[in-house]
């Protein structure tokens, strides 16, 4: 079975759900199986916005890595870097972590509506890593070059209500998988040839800087992989105490 599932809602609007609670993790077969279905709504003439969603506790508590090396992340990323070449406007609907990668899968969307107990963070710092899936593009972007770096440098959490306010986020709900879509119908009103053309424009040298990006974020956590300070975030983040770095 697939853990993508997607689903019609009202007004020209498709729901993509992932389905792997309760963290959503992903992997190159989440990702590639996302990507399939985002880019088979290109096609589906009755489709104008997307509403991107996951069943469980949490949107996406980042991703899973064990027995991925180098060609693993850079394969992840080719699936991930899909995600940013549809033409389809996509609504989040963030519930509990957007952690880590799964914050960069957020971020691939066009707008974000967290829930008010939502918890984003690029925690990669936290654990002796490198920010992938994008976000060395999307987050400054996003929240402008100051905020990025300190989001980066400390990987600390944001709740919703702190979202919105930094730009991260565009609406803060208590359901935001019901929020997302009329946010996603809102946009799906519009003309359907004139939204993705505008798309296009505005994500022009957006696509272009995603894909620079992704290449030298899989070479920086490549080299990560193996330090001992990447081994300490790890169990730090599963014993859930305060990491111990030594810079190895």
């Amino acid at each position: 079975m697939s853990d993508i599932v997607r689903e019609s809602v009202a007004g020209r609007v498709a729901l993509l759900e992932m389905r792997r609670p309760p963290n959503n993790f992903f992997d190159e077969v989440l990702l590639t199986e996302l990507a399939d279905a985002l880019l088979a709504l290109d096609d589906e003439k009755d489709v104008t916005s997307v509403v991107l969603c996951a069943q469980g506790k949490h949107f996406c508590a980042g991703a899973d890595l064990r027995g991925v090396g180098e060609s693993g992340i850079r394969r992840i990323y080719r699936q991930a870097f899909r995600l940013f070449s549809g033409r389809k406007p996509v609504v989040a609907a963030v519930q509990g972590g957007a952690i880590g990668g799964g914050l960069g899968l957020a971020m691939s969307a066009d707008f974000r509506i967290a829930a008010p107990g939502a918890r984003l963070t690029a925690n990669f710092a936290r654990l002796g890593f490198h920010q992938g899936f994008a976000l060395s593009v999307t987050l400054p972007r996003t929240v402008g070059p100051q905020r990025a770096q300190e989001l980066l440098y400390t990987g600390r959490s944001v709740d919703g209500q702190e979202a919105v306010a930094m730009g991260l986020c565009d609406a803060v709900a208590d359901d935001p998988r019901e929020a997302a879509i009329e946010f996603a119908t809102r946009i799906a009103a519009a003309a359907p040839l004139s939204v993705p053309s505008i798309r296009a424009t505005l994500r022009r040298s957006l696509v272009s800087e995603v894909s620079a990006a992704l290449d030298c974020e899989a070479a920086a956590q490549a080299a990560l992989l193996e330090t001992a300070d990447f081994a300490e975030g790890i169990a730090a983040s599963i014993e859930k105490r305060p990491p111990h770095f030594v810079g190895s």
